[in-house]
Parts: structure tokens; sequence; C-alpha cells
């Protein structure tokens, strides 16, 4: 399969969106020899995105409500700048019936399906409906349009349970909760709403049987405006974390031939029956214990983020082959599938706190070579609490699976990303995991092998710590120093030379080897608040140098808390928006009540009573809070 030629062509393309997509979908207009045309908002002034259009355009302040998400702002952006298409890459408005009709009224190309197809498959309600109507399976649920909470309380109870809860707009998993039995359905409900609404600006639910062991397929659909729709192949997506997407691969692995053809012919068959034009997913699921068994679930009406495995597998540009199709091109015929591509999402994020996102600047970030890397960061980007925490993603390819996965183990193993908590190590853990190695996958793998072990650091990485305190004295001038970790520092280098104290993330203070042994090949890096930051083999650690006096006040603070059960305060886990208060001022709670729920990065978490108490509330919904702010403090009698 070519790309196909087009009936027209444009010399200028914006690209709605941010980070690794805009990155990516830049390089190929440049290929093509096409202008691009980026949008920022105040917090990606400095983005690499940004740095690497031909011409940028800042559309807002940070909140994405405010800018990547303002149709306004995207087509006078368009319009200031000549460009005749608007690619929408995937998130924000790349399933926006808005942005297609506000393209279509001022002349301006909308690189995605038509509008009928997004009204109908970027539904998942009514998605569901539809592919019924052209019978297409689907699994046991409803729509909860227009029903109060008593009345969806029936109705799941005729569907059965545990059921799944997930917003009607969007994707991504956002929003989506289990519920296990009917006392649970109430609070799922509202927060699968708050979230909905949040990200996608509509709060529909439609709930779902939970199927206990799924396997998430997916199967990449492309259509064109003279009536051809083609199936290139399918994905396997089933290695998931609270419904997000972890490791991906092209093809999948290892189900039947015949339901293989089953997923293409339903897949095709779906897309058609909308008329569907460009890039597009359809998602099923398949019971892994009866994998005869396939279920559509929704469509995604744009390209996946793990388009690149399919890319591999084919030799297919997919985001030139969108703008051809979007200029009038006709497809040819499905691409052959060889060989074998696996895909690793590199987030912001903490597995050892419970994958609590991480925010901060990147104070190196070295890609690994021999293997496809796309990247949102390089060196010195920020990463906030306003977007996706995926920072970059890996793509290992080969002739079959297992080489395939050994490469992308080995090539996370040589990924450096310093100044942000990342999951790299627990990619790593995946990818050597019997079970994934065997392709006996299901979606609630990943929960089996939770909680992680916090590791200490390795003696080489130590080591490296320790180099890095003992060399500042010979790397900084004694302002320069000063400004950049204060009396820290010189205690350190003045005193200990030869043996360096640091305080983990944990909590625990460790003592460092001396500097004279041999050299340590992991990066280190430290940042503006003298902590040392160290990575080897993919895994990285935060430490913080402590002088003799912050060693004794650390080991009174850890006494303190020892002889205390547990601390009156309510801590947030990390920075972000309150987005929810679960009780009132003066109420009186057990602990592990849900107190309020904090928002970063698209994801919601509660912070809970640490203890039983009364509560006192120190934020309120719409309060910006960082990590390890008080949100609530709680008394008893005894206090």
């Amino acid at each position: 399969m070519t790309t196909p030629s087009a009936s027209r062509e444009f010399d200028t393309v914006l690209v709605a969106n941010r980070g690794e997509i805009a990155r990516r979908i830049i390089r190929t207009l440049q290929t093509m020899g096409i202008r691009s045309v980026a949008v920022y908002s105040d917090a990606d002034a400095d983005a690499p995105h940004v740095r690497e259009a031909d011409d940028a355009v800042r559309i807002g302040p940070a909140p994405v409500a405010e800018s990547y998400l303002d149709i306004d702002a995207v087509i006078a952006a368009a319009r200031a700048t000549g460009a005749q298409a608007i690619h929408p890459g995937y998130g924000f408005l790349s399933e926006s019936v808005g942005l297609a009709e506000a393209c279509a009224e001022s002349g301006v190309v909308f690189i995605g399906p038509p509008i009928d197809a997004l009204q109908i498959m970027g539904d998942k309600a009514k998605a569901r409906d539809h592919v019924v109507r052209s019978g297409v399976p689907v699994v046991p649920g409803f729509d909860a349009r227009g029903l109060s909470d008593a009345e969806i309380a029936e109705e799941a109870d005729a569907v059965g349970y545990p059921l799944l809860v997930k917003p009607s707009a969007g994707g991504g998993g956002k929003g989506m909760e289990v519920v296990e039995t009917p006392a649970g359905l109430s609070a799922a409900l509202a927060s699968a709403r708050r979230v909905a609404l949040s990200a996608f600006g509509d709060d529909s639910l439609i709930l779902e049987r939970l199927i206990r062991r799924p396997r998430h397929i997916e199967v990449q659909v492309f259509g064109d405006t003279h009536g051809t729709v083609l199936a290139l192949g399918e994905r396997e997506c089933t290695l998931q974390r609270r419904h997000q997407k972890v490791i991906e691969e092209a093809p999948s692995a290892g189900i039947p031939d015949t339901t293989r053809d089953r997923l293409l012919e339903a897949a095709t068959q779906a897309a058609a029956s909308v008329s569907y034009v460009g890039a597009g997913t359809v998602e099923f699921l398949i019971d892994a214990d009866a994998p005869d068994q396939v279920f559509f679930i929704e469509m995604n009406t744009r390209l996946q983020v793990e388009h690149p495995v399919t890319e591999e597998v084919t030799g297919l540009d997919l985001v030139a082959l969108q703008i051809a199709v979007a200029a009038g091109g006709r497809l040819d015929s499905a691409p052959t599938v060889r060989g074998h591509a696996v895909e690793a999402r590199v987030y912001a994020e903490s597995p050892e706190r419970g994958f609590l996102p991480s925010t901060g600047r990147i104070l190196l970030f070295d890609p690994p070579q021999g293997v496809r890397v796309d990247a949102a960061v390089e060196t010195g980007s920020e990463v906030t609490g306003f977007y996706d925490p995926m920072i970059a993603k890996v793509i290992a390819f080969a002739d079959d699976r297992s080489t395939a996965l050994r490469r992308l183990d080995e090539a996370l193993g040589r990924t450096v990303v310093l100044g942000v908590d990342t999951n790299i190590a627990f990619l790593r853990l995946l990818c050597r995991d019997e079970r994934v190695r065997a392709g006996d996958l299901d979606t609630g793998l990943i929960e089996t092998l939770l909680p992680l072990d916090d590791e200490p650091p390795s003696p080489t990485m130590l080591m490296a710590a320790s180099r890095a305190v003992s060399h500042v004295d010979d790397s900084l001038g004694e302002a320069r120093r000063a400004r950049r970790a204060g009396r820290v520092w010189e205690s350190l280098t003045r005193h200990d030379r030869r043996e360096v104290w640091f305080l983990t993330d944990r909590g625990e203070v460790i003592c460092a080897p001396g500097t004279d042994g041999p050299r340590s090949r992991a990066a280190v890096a430290t940042d503006v608040d003298g902590g040392v930051w160290v990575s080897e083999d993919g895994r990285t650690v935060h430490l913080r140098p402590l002088d003799r006096r912050a060693r004794m006040l650390h080991r009174l603070q850890a006494r303190e808390q020892r002889e205390t059960e547990s601390g009156p305060e309510a801590r947030a886990p990390m920075p972000g928006s309150v987005v929810a208060v679960h009780v009132r001022d003066g109420d009186v709670v057990t602990a592990g009540t849900p107190l309020i729920s904090i928002e970063a990065m698209k994801m919601e978490h509660p912070v809970l009573a640490p203890h039983d108490g009364t509560v006192h509330l120190t934020v309120a919904v719409g309060d910006q809070v960082r990590r390890d702010q008080q949100v609530a403090h709680m008394t008893t009698e005894e206090n």
C-alpha cells in the first residue's frame, strides 16, 4: 500500500496539539514539504514542538479549557497563519464535533472524519446503539443519559454486577470506574461524572457488564472520501493500569486466526457504516478464557497514541496517509503485516507511590539509540500538572515477538530521565514478566504486581551521588554554589568528603561510600535545591544531601513519628487542583474516609482521613495544592 496521491495539496497545516504527538506530526509535515504551525499555551512557550514548527501561535494560558480546548483560538490561529488544514492529533479537540463544524464554516479542512461520523462514533452510547443495529456484538449494558441515580441503580441490577462505569464522550480510560456491588455505585457515578465533565465537557455515562479477564484488542482502520475502508491490522492494548494503556504491540499476542478475521471484519463494517474517512480505531474486548468471543466497546475517531507499532509492522506513515486522504487521495489495498513491534509509554509518575504524577524540570533526557523514540520532552523541559504525564514512547521492532520484547527491555535500560520520577523500571518489570512473555494477558495483570517495593539505591548509584556532592566545590564558584544549594553544600564539602549522608524520598537516611572507589556508569544530575538525581539501568532515585545538623533533626522527627500511631494531618500526595470535597468541616469520620479529591494530569486521587476524629478542612474546591500540603487536620477528644 502506498500513500495515495491527493486531488489537492496543502502548503500550510496547523497542529492543534502539544507534546510528542505535535512533534511527530510536525516531522511528517516537514518531510512532505508542508509548512507547519504550532499552537501553545503559556506553560508550553518554551516547549520543543513550538521551536520545531515553522510558525507558532499563542492560544491562551496554561489550563486546557483556556488554550488547547479553545476552538475559537485555534480557528483564529489557522486564519492568521493561512493554514488550509488543521490536524488535531489525539486528545484535546481530536474528536470534537465543534472543531469540525468550525473548520467547515471557516473553509479549513479538518484532518479527521466527517461530522456525522464524529457525532455517532465519538459518543460511546450512540456508537454502541449504532453498531448493534449493524450486527456488531457488544458487551451487555445501557446508556445512563437522562436517567436518575435511582433509575441507573435499577438498570444496573438488571444487567448485573460487577459493572464498568465510563463517560460517553472522550476516551483514554479517563473517568472509568469499576463497581463491584450496589453499595459502590453512587460514589462511582459521582467520580466518573466529575472527571468526564472536566476532561470532555460532558458528564453523560454508560454502564457495561465487567468482563473479569478481558483482553483489549483494537483494529486500525482507514477510510477515504471515495468509499474505501480498510483494516490495517490489529494491536494488543491489554497491559493497562486504571484503564490507561501502558504497553502496546502489533500484531496481538497469539489470538486465533478466526478471531483475528472476525475482528478485522467487524471493524471494517463498523467504520463503513458511518462512511468513515481518515484514521480511526475500533476497539474490542476479548475474554481471555474464551478468545472466540468478541465485543465492540468503542471507536476512537482519531489517531491513537499507539499508532507507531502499526507503522512499524506495515511500513506506513499514518500521519502522511491522514493528510493525503484529507486532501482527497484514494486508498489502494491493505498492507502486509511483517514482524512484531512493541511500544512502552514512559510517564512522569512514581509507581512505588501508587503511580502518582511527578512534576519538575527535566535535568537530563538521554533517549536510547537503535529504537524509535517519540518524546514530548528534552533536557530543560518542564513537566507540569496541567497536562498528561506521558513524556515519551519507546518503540522496538523485530522479526518476532520475543526479540521485540527483549529489545524494548534493553532500550528502556538505556533510557535516562532525571528530574522527575518515571515508570521506566516498572516497564522493564513488565517486559520481563513470564506471563507477558508467554502472551497470557488480561487487563488485570498489572494489578497482580502491585504494590511495588521501593528499593534502596544501589551501591553504584550512591557512589555516583557521592561524587556529585563532593565535586561541587570544583564545578561551582562560591557565589554560584551559595545560590544553588546554600549551607548544606558548604557543610558537606567542608566536613564530609569521605562519606556523604542522603535522605531518600521514602524518608530513610543512608550513608554513601567514599568517593575513592571505581567510577560509576550511572547518570547523575543535581537540581536547584541541591537534590541529586541518579539513573542506572532505567531506574532513577532522588537523594537529598544531609549535613550533621539535618541528620540529627531527621532522627528526632522520625522518633516522634514512631511514637505516634498516625499524624493528625491529611496531606496532598501530589500537586494538583481540589475538584471535590466529600465531607463538611466539623464532621466526625473514621480512618480511611475520603476527605477531598485532587486532580492532576487528568487523573483524580482521593485524600483519606489518617485516623478517626473530627475533620477541620484547610482547602476548598478549586484550590491549587502542592505535594505534601496539609489539606485537613484531624482532632480527637484527647486533643
